[in-house]
C-alpha cells in the first residue's frame, strides 16, 4: 500500500496522532461502531477533508457508505488494485488542495468570511464548481446572506480565457412592459422613446456572465423567452428581424422556493432544471451564530479603512453575539456600520455607541438563561403535539451540535463544554446516526 501511494506521489505519514492536515485518507478493515466517530473526530466534522478506504475483503453496503459521509468523510471507496486506487487518492488530494488553497486566498476570504464550518463547505463546493466547472449556478437563501457577493466570487475564479464582465439584472426592478428591452434591447423606433438602438443584458452579458439576482420574479412570458436564449444562445432585439448570437454564464439568485406549489406564481419547471445545473443554498447567520465575532471585526475594517484595528468592549461583543438578525449578514453590517458611526476618540468601542433603539432591556439581562425565547419555543412545540421525549432529545442534539461548531470539531473540548466525557459523546452521537438509519 505505501509503495503504491508513494508511486503516486504520495508520501504517507503514518502515525496516530491526528492529522493537521487539510486532506488526508483513514483506511479502515470493516465498518465497525466506533468508525463514524473515528472520521467525525479526524475530519473536525466535515472541515478538512477526510478520504475512507476501505481495505476488507466483504464489500460495503450502500447505507455503510452514505453513513461514512454523513460521519465526515469527503468520499469513500475500497482499496482494490493499488495500480488504480492510489491514482484515485492522488487525483483527490490534489483536487481538494487547490481548492483549499483558493477558499483561503485573500481573494476569497477577505469578501466571503466566516469559518463556521457550514460555511466553510458552501464555500469549498462553490469555488469548485466556479473553477473545475462551467455550470449555470443558483444560488439560493434568505436576503442577506451574501448571494450577490457569491456571484461574483462564481465569475471571478471562472477560468475562461478572455472572460467578459459579469452583468447583474434585478429582475424583481425590472419594470414588465420594459422588460423585453432589458433582456433583448431594442431598435431605434421600435416602440414610444426608443430614441436610439440600445443592447440588451443578452449582449451586455456576451462573452461573460450573466447574474439575474430574485430570478423568481421573473413573468411567466419572460421565462419562456429566457429558456429559448439558454437553448439556442440566439435571440432578436425588440422591434428586429436580425437574430443574434449571445453566449454567457447564467447564475441566478433567489430568496424563496421556485418549485413550491404554494407560490403565488409557480416558476418554470423546464426553465428551473436549465439555470439549477448546479444549486447552492446560503446558511442563514442563525445557523452560523460563531461568525459573529469575526465578521463584525471585518465590517469593522471596512467602517475604518487605513485606521488602527479597532476592538469592542466585552458588553458590545456579547450584545453583538446574542442578538437577533432577521436580515442576517447584512443586517449585521449595517448595525457595526451605526455603532462605528457613533464611536468617536481613543478606544475600544463601548455600549454608548450602540444605537438607543438598539439597546437591550436590562430587565432581560437579569433573567436565567432559559427564559424569554426558550419558553416560547417550548409552548409553540407543545401547541404542535411535539412531545416531552422529543423537545428533550432535540434540545441536546442542537447543544451537541452548538458545542462541535464552536469548538471547530474537537471532540474533547466539545465534551467539555457539554459537561460529559468523551465515551459518552461518541456514544450518543453513533446513537443518533443509527436512529437516522
Amino acid at each position: 500500500m505505501q509503495a503504491a501511494l508513494e508511486a503516486a506521489g504520495i508520501e504517507p505519514r503514518l502515525e496516530n496522532a491526528r492529522p493537521r492536515a487539510r486532506c488526508g485518507a483513514l483506511f479502515f478493515d470493516s465498518p465497525s461502531p466506533g468508525l463514524c466517530a473515528e472520521i467525525s473526530e479526524a475530519s473536525r466534522l466535515g472541515q478538512d477533508c477526510l478520504l475512507a478506504v476501505s481495505l476488507g475483503a466483504a464489500p460495503l453496503s450502500d447505507s455503510e457508505y452514505w453513513r461514512l459521509l454523513e460521519a465526515g468523510a469527503a468520499d469513500a471507496f475500497a482499496w482494490t488494485d493499488g495500480a488504480q486506487a492510489a491514482p484515485k487518492i492522488a487525483a483527490r488530494f490534489e483536487r481538494w488542495e487547490a481548492i483549499e488553497e483558493l477558499t483561503r486566498s485573500l481573494s476569497v476570504s477577505e469578501h466571503l468570511v466566516g469559518e463556521n464550518s457550514a460555511w466553510r463547505s458552501v464555500l469549498r463546493d462553490v469555488v469548485e464548481v466556479a473553477r473545475f466547472t462551467d455550470s449555470f449556478v443558483l444560488i439560493t437563501g434568505e436576503s442577506g446572506t451574501g448571494k450577490e457577493g457569491v456571484a461574483r466570487l462564481i465569475h471571478a475564479l471562472d477560468p475562461r480565457p478572455r472572460k467578459g464582465e459579469l452583468f447583474v439584472v434585478d429582475c424583481a426592478a425590472v419594470v414588465p412592459s420594459l422588460s423585453g428591452s432589458e433582456f433583448f434591447g431594442h431598435e431605434k423606433g421600435a416602440f414610444t422613446g426608443a430614441v436610439a438602438a440600445r443592447e440588451g443584458a443578452f449582449a451586455m452579458a456576451d462573452g461573460g456572465t450573466l447574474f439575474l439576482d430574485e430570478v423568481g420574479e421573473l413573468p411567466p412570458p419572460l421565462q419562456a423567452e429566457l429558456l429559448r436564449v439558454i437553448q439556442e444562445g440566439m435571440y432578436k432585439r425588440v422591434g428586429s428581424n436580425v437574430w443574434r448570437r449571445t453566449n454567457f454564464r447564467l447564475l441566478c439568485a433567489t430568496n424563496r422556493s421556485l418549485l413550491d406549489p404554494d407560490s403565488e406564481s409557480l416558476f418554470r419547471r423546464d426553465l428551473y432544471h436549465r439555470i439549477a445545473a448546479w444549486t447552492c443554498h446560503l446558511p442563514t447567520l442563525r445557523d452560523r451564530v460563531d461568525d459573529i465575532p469575526i465578521l463584525s471585526r471585518h465590517f469593522l475594517r471596512l467602517a475604518s479603512p487605513g485606521e488602527e484595528k479597532m476592538e469592542l468592549d466585552e458588553p458590545v461583543a456579547r450584545f453583538l453575539a446574542e442578538r437577533a438578525y432577521p436580515g442576517n449578514v447584512r443586517d449585521l453590517k449595517n448595525l457595526v456600520f451605526r455603532i462605528r458611526s457613533r464611536h468617536v476618540g481613543p478606544g475600544p468601542i463601548t455600549v454608548g455607541d450602540i444605537p438607543p433603539e438598539e439597546r437591550p432591556c436590562a430587565a432581560h439581562e437579569e433573567g436565567t438563561w432559559d427564559e424569554q425565547g426558550f419558553e416560547q419555543c417550548i409552548r409553540r412545540a407543545l401547541t404542535r403535539g411535539v412531545t416531552l421525549r422529543e423537545i428533550r432529545n432535540a434540545a441536546g442534539e442542537i447543544a451537541v451540535r452548538i458545542a462541535f461548531a464552536e469548538e471547530k470539531g474537537n471532540l474533547q473540548q466539545a465534551a467539555r463544554r457539554l459537561g460529559i466525557t468523551n465515551r459518552a459523546l461518541q456514544m450518543r452521537r453513533a446513537a443518533r446516526r443509527e436512529e437516522v438509519h
